[in-house]
């Protein structure tokens, strides 16, 4: 009876799982698991984020390659625009420092190809791709909507995550004081301390 009971109790659990990942963006798992877990420390707090390999395989699978190589260590949040994103990943801006006008500019010496799932949307606390252009596949940079910008972003830059834990972070970086005063690369963080990405930690679960 208990080994029956033990049994009935493994079979709901595994249903359970099976029935997250099918409504998950992108459907369930294809010979990998579909969503993957990631873990952002910033100088303002911890944000962590669910990524769709299903949705977008090459995104997730390259930024997933660059978190574990530390390629997001230290960098700064070198765009931020209350109200709209917060955006990083350049290499340009690793530890504060460098030629301020060509952060924003930096990328990792990879690209992946623009991958558009138009059930994912750039509304409040979904990540995308940051690229040149509109349907231009991205490098390293990233951000994350601080507003529902859907009707101006979606079908433009690759959505592949969402913040499940520390949108008030998020927030509060968007808030951070910004300066214009360099020409080739505004919006960028007064003081580059209070605007840290320190590291990015993967993990297949929450």
């Amino acid at each position: 009876m208990y080994l029956y009971g033990t049994l009935i109790l493994v079979a709901v659990i595994g249903i359970g799982l099976i029935a997250y990942a099918s409504i998950q963006p992108g459907g369930p798992p294809s010979g990998s698991q579909a969503v993957v877990y990631a873990k952002l420390n910033t100088s303002k707090g911890l944000i962590e984020v669910e990524l769709y390999r299903n949705s977008a395989p090459q995104t997730v699978t390259n930024f997933i390659n660059l978190a574990n190589k530390g390629f997001y260590t230290n960098l700064v949040w070198h765009r931020i625009i209350a109200n709209f994103v917060v955006q990083t990943g350049d290499p340009n801006t690793i530890n504060g420092g460098g030629d301020r006008n060509t952060w924003g500019q930096g990328t990792s010496g990879q690209s992946v190809p623009f991958e558009y799932d138009s059930s994912l949307h750039n509304a409040v606390g979904y990540l995308a791709m940051a690229s040149t252009g509109a349907g231009v596949g991205g490098s390293s940079q990233f951000y994350i909507n601080v507003h529902d910008n859907s009707a101006t972003l979606d079908g433009k830059y690759a959505v592949f995550g969402k913040v499940i834990v520390g949108m008030d972070v998020a927030n509060a970086l968007a808030s951070v004081l910004t300066t214009n005063q360099y020409p080739n690369a505004q919006n960028q963080p007064a003081d580059p301390s209070t605007a840290m990405l320190m590291s990015v930690t993967i993990s297949n679960s929450p």
